[in-house]
């Protein structure tokens, strides 16, 4: 019996072996399941030829990792400099990547290949960053480097995606006609850093190319940068700014939502629309009431139009003046509020016409308080090294938007009223004293644009107390940082509690 049950033991165990082993013979290969995640990104063992190779002559160059690799939108990723005519063929296979160059390789030049955040592990995507691979066809490695830093110019912030570029020209057609002899990306901070140049003079450019091409064309609609002069690649370059901007901004513009009396409708009712812009049924003591348009008022009659603040609809004394903007969409009026009244703006139905002959049905009535003092805090900003000769406007921002914007004259700025919030602050050099930020101009007239400065401080405004603030102008939030609060050591955010 013991024999028996020996071989019956035996016999089961050859069958559950045949059929794991037959069964992994036909799975697919998984990676390993349970322990610790795998967080390391791929090892390169082996490049062919080696990295850093001199009087390089080949066609393909040949990449092992330590693991199976995935290459991750490689034709953006990839930069090459000097940059080719033609982008290399880029393949991978398993733990391997190939690379198989196109373009007739110039005598004595270094070459850089940065695969960026193009390469990644297959099974749990960690991504081997800013990889470079170099290679010279001469005898000898170009070594100098030029670093600086892309600001955007309408909000001193930044944009990880621009690219800055490297002419051997400074002709206005190379860039459009010709890509750049040199590329390189800006980080995360709005920094650039070119290694392995050759000497030379060169024209920097940053731009935010999303098609591959590295031009720039008189009605491009992106973001673009020049440096003023050329740079001349030493053993010392000294670092550059660049200030991006956009020269063509596109048309925001777009229906706002139609509120208030009996002009609603559906999308085929012929009756005038428009909106109001009043903060919860409340009027700000330091806004204009506006009546904004669905389409552009192509008659405006004053004359049928009453302000009243009494129960009989009176009408206030002295006239009440009514100015449009460029668009004929907007209509405003601004008079001395009084705090915490009831107004009431009586419309005759043929007050205004817009340019689709469309009227109120019948005569309408917008009534809303104005807001109480006690609603509001108070300002008291004194500023260090404030320069008064660049007419720097001080900029309220929230939610990246211009909430308010006033001209400096002093280094002084008091307000009796301010709207409760937290605020950044920028400066705007306003160079053409026209009150907003003007963009620049690169081909014909090479303008740069007006520059704004994100000041270091975040500013929460309340009611009823009023404590100074001294804020140095000097202290600029550092790039990458302009839509976070600036932080107070001692109390941990910055308020003006009102």
């Amino acid at each position: 019996m013991r024999v028996k049950a020996i071989l019956s033991f035996l016999a089961i165990s050859i069958i559950l072996l045949s059929m794991l082993t037959g069964s992994q013979g036909c799975a697919n290969i998984m990676p390993p399941t349970g322990g610790p995640r795998d967080s390391l990104p791929p090892v390169l063992l082996k490049a062919t030829p080696r990295d850093s190779t001199l009087r390089f002559a080949g066609k393909q160059i040949t990449l092992v990792f330590d693991e199976y690799v995935d290459l991750d939108d490689y034709y953006k990723n990839l930069i090459i400099s000097p940059v080719p005519k033609n982008m290399p063929a880029v393949s991978r296979k398993l733990e391997t990547i190939s690379v198989r160059l196109k373009d007739e390789l110039e005598p004595n030049t270094t070459y850089t290949l940065d695969f960026g955040r193009s390469i990644k592990d297959v099974n749990e995507g960690n991504i081997y960053k800013n990889f470079t691979y170099i290679f010279s066809t001469g005898s000898y490695f170009d070594s100098l480097e030029f670093k600086g830093k892309v600001i955007l110019a309408e909000t001193g912030g930044v944009d990880s995606t621009l690219t800055v570029m490297l002419h051997r020209s400074g002709e206005d057609t190379l860039l459009r006609d010709q890509k750049p002899r040199y590329l390189t990306r800006v980080n995360p901070k709005g920094e650039f850093h070119f290694h392995n140049l050759a000497p030379g003079t060169y024209y920097a450019y940053a731009l935010k190319d999303e098609s591959g091409s590295y031009r720039y064309f008189p009605s491009s609609d992106v973001l673009f940068a020049f440096a003023d002069s050329a740079v001349v690649v030493g053993s010392a370059t000294p670092d550059l700014t660049l200030y991006a901007f956009v020269a063509k901004k596109k048309d925001k513009a777009q229906d706002e939502p139609v509120t208030g009396g009996n002009n609603r409708g559906g999308a085929t009712d012929k009756r005038l629309k428009f909106s109001v812009n009043l903060l919860g049924s409340q009027q700000d003591l330091l806004s204009p009431f506006t009546f904004t348009f669905q389409n552009p008022v192509r008659n405006f009659d004053t004359t049928k139009i009453r302000v009243s603040t009494d129960s009989t609809y009176t009408p206030l004394a002295g006239s009440t003046k009514w100015e449009s903007d460029s668009t004929g969409r907007k209509w405003s009026f601004h008079p001395a509020w009084k705090p915490n009244t009831l107004y009431h703006i009586i419309l005759e139905k043929d007050f205004a016409t817009d340019t689709l002959g469309y009227q109120l049905l019948k005569g309408d009535t917008v009534s809303f308080f104005s807001k109480n003092t006690t609603d509001y805090g108070k300002l008291n900003l004194q500023f260090q090294n404030l320069d008064l000769s660049r007419h720097p406007v001080l900029q309220f921002v929230q939610n990246n938007q211009i909430v308010a914007s006033y001209p400096l004259t002093t280094t002084t700025f008091t307000r009796e009223l301010f709207l409760p919030g937290e605020y950044n602050l920028r400066i705007l050099d306003d160079e053409n004293q026209n009150g907003i930020w003007d963009p620049g101009s690169f081909f014909g007239t090479r303008r740069q644009p007006e520059k704004v400065k994100p000041l270091a401080r975040t500013i929460n405004v309340k009611p009823n107390l009023d404590i100074p603030i001294e804020i140095d102008v000097n202290a600029i939030q550092e790039a990458g940082t302009e839509n976070k609060p600036g932080i107070n050591r001692r109390t941990g955010t910055l308020r003006i509690n009102q």
